[in-house]
């Protein structure tokens, strides 16, 4: 079992690493396997949870009826995939708060369209490699190249969001 401050911590590192990548690959499972789709994440405080916008008349929205699992990739100065569950939240509330005028012209139509709902993602799990940090990608490949073990250089993580 994770101490709160772990799960504090661990949270707060995938915040940053992700805080600045706008669009992810949204992997769903169709009946015909895994489908991955570019999204905006929407620009909140990660808390452990994710937030997309979408239709309901899409392919995405039949398969998260189907199945909930998911997994969202980031990609830029560092690599960031979460594992998790998602929800189709149905709050015009919520809507507004994350609408944006880009929104009408992108996905064609207005914040009040009742075809339009939010997937939240409840992060179980992720795994980062942090290339972003200089000194930490040099100490993991100074360990490399001399072949010493590159465990501790912390590069690469697991972590456990919830």
């Amino acid at each position: 079992m994770h101490s709160s401050s772990e799960n504090r911590e661990a949270i707060e590192t995938v915040h940053e690493l992700i805080k600045e990548i706008e669009i992810a690959m949204l992997t769903t499972v169709s009946e015909e396997g895994l489908v991955s789709r570019p999204m905006k994440t929407q620009d909140v405080e990660f808390d452990g949870d994710l937030w997309f916008l979408t239709k309901k008349d899409t392919g995405k929205f039949h398969e998260l009826l189907r199945n909930s699992h998911v997994n969202i990739a980031y990609a830029g100065k560092s690599f960031v995939s979460i594992r998790g569950k998602a929800e189709l939240v149905e709050s015009t509330e919520k809507l507004k708060q994350f609408w944006s005028p880009a929104y009408e012209k992108f996905l064609e139509t207005h914040v009040d369209d009742p075809n339009l709902v939010l997937i939240k993602v409840e992060a179980e799990t992720a795994e980062y490699w942090d290339t972003g940090n200089k000194f930490k990608m040099v100490k993991f490949l100074f360990h490399r190249l001399l072949g010493k073990n590159t465990e501790g250089t912390e590069i690469n993580r697991i972590v456990e969001l919830k």
